[in-house]
């Protein structure tokens, strides 16, 4: 491969920057992680408590998220949650710093009414382990069914999601 005089550009900056302390894909100095790991598979709490939609309630989930499609309407878009997920990556200290490697999912998820574009209801889950984003989507659905079929309370399902989405399920009966 010859060596451009753009190549060589690229290459020098690239080292620069690695030189310079930033995380190369993210843009960010490096620094210490301000979220804790240590509860993974879960966010930690003091970082993402979750948050909810005032929109939703027991009253309106006829007209909010048991309407097939109603997520989409509140949905954030991708550059905010891609914008938000780089900078969560270095707050959790994740050494793979690639975006595609997590989900920014929402704690209490929208399924539930929980709040769209609050950063302290949204995280960088990792799509990697035994426990995954994947695996938390088939209980936001099974918990939004049973709440729109009046199985579970809305402040029941968002209170048991919230807590543990692993046992979720099994503390409301619905394993």
């Amino acid at each position: 491969m010859r060596l451009t005089p753009l190549r060589l550009a690229v290459s020098v900056t690239a080292l620069s920057l690695s030189v310079g302390g930033l995380v190369m894909g993210t843009g960010y100095a490096a620094q210490s992680a301000t979220c804790s790991q240590a509860y993974l598979p879960l966010p930690d709490p003091s970082c993402t408590p979750g948050a909810y939609n005032p929109d939703v309630t027991q009253s309106t989930i006829g007209s909010t998220i048991c309407v097939s499609g109603w997520t989409a309407t509140v949905r954030p878009s991708t550059s905010y949650t891609n914008a938000l997920k780089i900078k969560q990556i270095v707050e959790y200290g994740y050494s793979d710093t690639s975006t595609a490697d997590y989900e920014e999912d929402h704690q209490v998820p929208l399924e539930l009414g929980g709040a769209p574009k609050a950063a302290a209801n949204l995280w960088p889950e990792p799509r990697y382990g035994t426990k995954t984003a994947g695996n938390k989507d088939a209980v936001e659905n099974k918990l939004k069914k049973a709440v729109c079929n009046g199985t579970v309370t809305l402040s029941a399902a968002r209170k048991a999601i919230a807590t543990n989405w692993t046992t979720a399920l099994a503390k409301l009966g619905l394993s």
